[in-house]
Formats: C-alpha cells, structure tokens, sequence
C-alpha cells in the first residue's frame, strides 16, 4: 500500500477499501489480494468501528492483510454518532485523495457511511456483497444494505437470489455481476490452519461440542429475549458442551440473566480468525446470529442453527447446512442434529469456490479500463 501521506502519482487516484468490523476483513482480503496483482493502485482504510485487537487487529496479522493507510480510530456509539463519525474522517480523506472507486463490503455503519460520503462526492461506490436480503427493517444492517446498494455503480453479488433482488429494485443488469462469495475464498484459502484438535485439547472437551456466536439486538438487548435466549442455550448444554466465544455486545445483558449458570457452557472472550475457524471445524454443532458463520458452516459441512426469524442468506439453507430457529424450536433441532451420523453429504452455492476475489478483481480492471 502507498504511504498515505504521499500523493498519489496517478491522475486517476487510487482504488479505496473502506473496512470497518471484524466481519468486512475475510471479504477485503481476497480482493485486496487480486488487484494488487494486477497491478491497481490501492488505499485501505480501517474505520476503526470494531477497535479492539481481538475484534480487528488479529485479522490484519492473521489473513496477511496489509497494515491499514489510514484508521480512523472513530471507536462505539449509537448508530448516529458512529456513523456521524465515519463520515466525518472519510469525507476529509476523500476530497484529499480523490478516489477513483471507493469498494465497500458488506452492511456494517462503515459501508453505509463510506457509500454515502463517495455518492455525495460523485466518487464510484463498488459494494462486495450486494443484493442480500432478509426484508426485515427492523435490522439495522438491512437498513445498510439497501441504501448502499442503490448508491453503488457495481454491485458484486455473491448468489443468485441477491441478483432477483436488485434487479426488483430496478438497479440496471450492467452494474450486477454474479462473482461469488470472497469470504469463502479467505476460509479456503487458510483450511489448513483450522486445527479441531488444538481446539478441543486446549480447552479439555472429549466427545462432541457446539459452538455459539450471538450479538444481534433482537437475541441480546431486551431483558425477556436474551433470558428465553439464555434458557435455551442452557437446554442445548445439557446435551453436549457448548462453546460460546463472547461479542462485548451484549455480554452484560446475558450475565445478568444467568448465561454462566451452567458447568458446560463455556464462555470465551472473542477468538482471532484462525482459533474461532479451527473451533468451528470440530464442532458437532454451531448456533450463531452472524451472517458470516452460516456461510462458512456450510462450505465446512457444520450444521447451523440460526437463531433468528429471517435471514439474507438464504442460499445457505437450499445450498447448505443452515436452518432458521428460535429459542423455543432450539432445544428440539439440536437432539435432531446431534442424533445424525456423521459425514452427511450436502450441496455448496455456485462460485463459493475460492475464486470471487479474482472475479472482482477482473470487474474492477475492466471497469477501470473503461473508464480511462
């Protein structure tokens, strides 16, 4: 990456990455990867919206992602005051170093923040996950997803569906391209770093376990949710040891209402890419509310249990290993999963096979092409 305070040689300006959460790094990677090959001159920034080093920094050192350019270290807060923030420090870089492509990805408050601040500045959004759906505007990601992907030129898609759903919306066909998914080529691309038994031995577990991941306001913000949540998941450790690496969001909550109740749920500070992935290849079982997690369960073979009313990826319950959940349903889907052999077969989308980084990256020279 150009040192960012040296100004760029190109009178097109370089192609800006906007990152910002633990979630948009194995998406960047590949990406970054690609056009670095090919030869692009490029920019990252790191918002700093997840800043704590096990949320954001491991990711850098872990998936060989070059340092950030510029972090602009705007820390937590309400939707408002973070996006506020956001918008703030990338419109001052971008009027610095007029972007020729800003490429967002996925639906966090820095990819709706950096999609508007480029709209504004008649600078050309690429958005990396674009097109997902899951018709539930009560999310804010949902809020996100859909206001970045009518601000952006080209929408990189990573299934099928998600292209019916922006071109419902109107959005011109020559702007979708059908790509693939980038985070499955980061999960490829390290599989043989996912150690199951280091994960196992470190932390004493024989027989089967299941992991959980939970963050979302509706599971975690509402005392009434996050107790039914809480009792389900205790119900699920009377069956098998559960792993729970902990998001900080919500952890008070959850505390309160008695998570650590139980000798076999076994909660966890939150794990660098590689832990948290090998964690994941060994599980008999994972719960989780993160979008990510249903995708990597189903190119790993892991069945999913998302507990949520919807989902924007739904590919990966025709094409996978995923089915939707509640708390009261829980308990019932986990004995039907636990009491299945193992080594079922199971199918994975179209293009989830480590190659949508070059994918992107053939877009975006191509369409850099056309415009010089």
């Amino acid at each position: 990456m150009p040192d960012p305070s040296t100004p760029t040689r190109t009178s097109a300006g370089p192609v800006v990455h906007v990152t910002g959460a633990r979630p948009n790094f194995p998406k960047a990677a590949p990406v970054i990867s690609a056009l670095d090959k090919l030869g692009v001159e490029q920019l990252l920034v790191h918002t700093g919206q997840h800043y704590d080093a096990r949320m954001s920094e491991v990711f850098f050192r872990q998936l060989g992602l070059p340092e950030p350019d510029i972090n602009l270290e705007v820390g937590s807060g309400t939707h408002a005051v973070q996006t506020a923030a956001i918008m703030v420090g990338l419109e001052e870089l971008f009027l610095a170093r007029r972007p020729v492509l800003v490429v967002v990805y996925g639906d966090v408050n820095s990819t709706v923040a950096a999609a508007l601040v480029a709209a504004k500045l008649l600078i050309p959004v690429a958005h990396v996950e674009a097109g997902l759906r899951s018709f539930d505007m009560t999310m804010p990601e949902e809020v996100n997803r859909r206001l970045t992907d009518q601000l952006s030129e080209l929408l990189l898609v990573t299934s099928a569906d998600a292209v019916g759903h922006l071109a419902n919306e109107g959005l011109a066909v020559e702007r979708i391209h059908f790509v693939g998914n980038p985070m499955i080529d980061t999960l490829l691309a390290n599989l043989d770093r996912y150690d199951a038994a280091a994960a196992r031995a470190s932390r004493g577990l024989v027989g089967p376990y299941a992991v959980a991941t939970l963050h979302r306001p509706s599971n975690v913000d509402a005392e009434e949710a996050a107790r039914d949540l809480v009792a389900a998941l205790h119900g699920v450790a009377d069956l098998v040891d559960l792993v729970l690496p902990l998001h900080p969001r919500g952890r008070t909550m959850l505390e309160s209402v008695g998570l650590l109740d139980h000798p076999r749920l076994h909660v966890e500070e939150p794990l660098g890419y590689v832990e948290f992935m090998g964690l994941v290849r060994g599980a008999a079982l994972v719960l989780t509310d993160s979008g990510g997690v249903q995708e990597e369960t189903t190119v790993l073979g892991v069945p999913c249990l998302t507990m949520r009313p919807n989902t924007e990826r739904p590919v990966t319950i025709t094409d996978g290993t995923n089915r939707l959940v509640r708390p009261e349903n829980l308990l019932e889907a986990a004995r039907e999963v636990l009491a299945r052999p193992p080594g079922e077969r199971w199918p994975v989308p179209p293009l989830w096979d480590g190659h949508a980084g070059e994918r992107i990256g053939r877009v975006i020279e191509r369409w850099l092409a056309d415009r010089t």
